[in-house]
């Protein structure tokens, strides 16, 4: 039984990964193209990284004949005096690794290090180089150093991408030797674990000792759940782990005494009672404030970990879409507007320029989670500082329509305590949905675009890509319009028709 690095961390997530990893693979969650972006983002800021060293040699695998050949041409590269190599793999009987980069100091002396694509150095990181420097010492080698190269967050690119500014390096020599004997500790058991003949139950991981979200992950991937099972409660989920150890199956199940979040407690309330919980004052208060004429906005971004145009900084939300539903009047005529950018050039001027026009000087900006919106506003602002006074009248009007469902001033049982457009859409406007849109998520949005666009991969249609892009960010505001409307009509409705099949019944469609 031979444990790999990533099955090592995989038992210090959530054991039971590991064993079924090693011996029922078909029952851990498959990788979905939105994860694997986010494993491709790694592997791009990988290479980024290791230009910061001269002479390197890459060694990897791209099959798994090449996967088991790594250990022997590792050594063979070292015995010829190669001092910098990249993703070699040592192994003993038990244990084996692939390291980022390795830089030899001395016959059997180096310094380890590992690329990370996040924007700090996270405690996983120091268990996970533990692992490393614990299998070189096996290996008859001696680890003199070791640190962690991260993406520097406050980088921002003027002209040619800056490797040794984009990255930053820590030295974590002391902490990563720290937590060795501890290391041993837990490959002894996570060998163990691995070798056990039966399959481990699926209990809920112990205070610090395992990830809920793994647990939650592997649980329901095997165990298919009807609405309304505790599983639904909303966050924080270790209220669900709890639950589940108590044998309470369903929300209806929770007992009126187990303590709760007051989220939690008006979600479960809406699903014991039927009721529906409103506070039509509150919302008939809140949307007073609105000016007509009434813009609906949403934006589609970009995002990466290199960043891909001048005044963008890494993982930063940059628009290259937006959506603008317009009602000059109540009861008026809704007009729709759109941009989307469609070349591998910065988005922020011409997208402005559009904005501009179609936005007016007044009247109040609806948007969906408006921290989301004015954030991408004044990073516009910031590269283009000719839009700066659009932007910043922009954001002076935004309202932000999720607020009566954020703030519980309505609550609905099949929102399954959520305030996203995703689950309120559904419930208030059933006649509107993103399940028959082939893009019907925003990070498979960002995916494509930027697949298609800036990346030019080969067998994507862009134009039909694109197509279905306008769709999906059109749908956005017309939600909200539909969404506005509904809460709109709440007024006529006497309160005592307050159950959750009544205000089913109240539409304008």
């Amino acid at each position: 039984m031979q444990i790999s690095k990533s099955e090592y961390l995989m038992f210090l997530k959530y054991p039971a990964l590991l064993w079924y990893k090693k011996h029922d693979k078909n029952k851990l969650p498959p990788i979905d193209a939105n994860l694997q972006a986010i494993f491709d983002t790694g592997n791009l800021f990988e290479s980024y990284a290791e230009q910061l060293f001269d002479d390197g040699k890459r060694l990897g695998f791209d099959s798994y004949n090449e996967y088991l050949s790594l250990p022997k041409r590792t050594s063979e590269a070292i015995r010829q005096g190669q001092k910098i190599i990249f993703q070699g793999r040592f192994e003993t009987n038990e244990l084996t690794c692939i390291c980022d980069v390795i830089e030899m100091t001395g016959e059997k002396s180096l310094n380890l290090i590992e690329i990370k694509s996040g924007t700090s150095v996270k405690e996983e990181n120091i268990y996970d180089l533990a692992f490393q420097a614990h299998v070189l010492t096996l290996c008859g080698y001696k680890v003199d150093w070791i640190e962690v190269i991260t993406v520097n967050g406050q980088y921002v690119r003027d002209g040619d991408i800056s490797i040794r500014e984009l990255c930053n390096r820590t030295d974590v020599t002391k902490e990563v030797k720290e937590h060795i004997p501890e290391t041993i500790e837990l490959i002894a058991q996570a060998i163990e674990f691995a070798s056990r003949k039966e399959s481990p139950k699926l209990t809920p991981p112990e205070d610090d000792e395992g990830d809920l979200n793994s647990w939650l992950e592997l649980y329901l991937y095997n165990n298919k759940q009807e609405r309304g099972s505790i599983f639904d409660l909303c966050w924080p989920k270790n209220r669900v782990a709890q639950l589940h150890t108590m044998g309470i199956k369903t929300l209806k199940e929770i007992p009126i005494n187990f303590k709760l979040s007051p989220k939690q407690k008006l979600q479960v309330q809406a699903t014991k009672t039927g009721e529906l919980i409103l506070d039509k004052n509150l919302i008939t208060e809140f949307m007073r404030e609105f000016q007509f004429p009434l813009y609906f906005l949403d934006y589609e971004t970009l995002a990466g970990v290199v960043p891909a145009f001048d005044g963008l900084g890494p993982y930063k939300q940059l628009p290259f879409q937006y959506s603008l539903h317009v009602l000059h009047e109540p009861g008026g005529e809704l007009e729709h507007y759109t941009y989307l950018h469609g070349e591998n050039t910065s988005p922020v001027d011409p997208l402005s320029e559009s904005l501009a026009k179609n936005i007016g000087e007044s009247g109040t900006i609806l948007t969906w989670n408006e921290k989301f919106e004015m954030g991408c506003n004044d990073l516009m602002a910031k590269i283009s500082p000719k839009h700066k006074k659009l932007y910043k009248q922009i954001n002076s009007r935004i309202k932000d329509l999720c607020v009566p469902f954020q703030k519980n001033w309505y609550v609905h049982a099949d929102f399954i305590g959520s305030y996203s457009i995703k689950k309120v859409l559904p419930v208030l406007v059933p006649e509107l949905s993103y399940s028959n849109l082939d893009i019907n998520e925003g990070a498979g949005a960002q995916r494509l675009w930027m697949q298609s666009v800036l990346d030019e991969k080969p067998g994507l249609n862009k134009e039909k890509i694109l197509a279905d892009l306008d769709k999906y960010c059109e749908l956005d505001t017309l939600a909200m319009v539909k969404i506005y409307e509904h809460l709109i009509a709440l007024e006529e409705m006497p309160d005592s028709e307050n159950k959750i099949e009544e205000i089913e019944k109240l539409s304008l469609f």
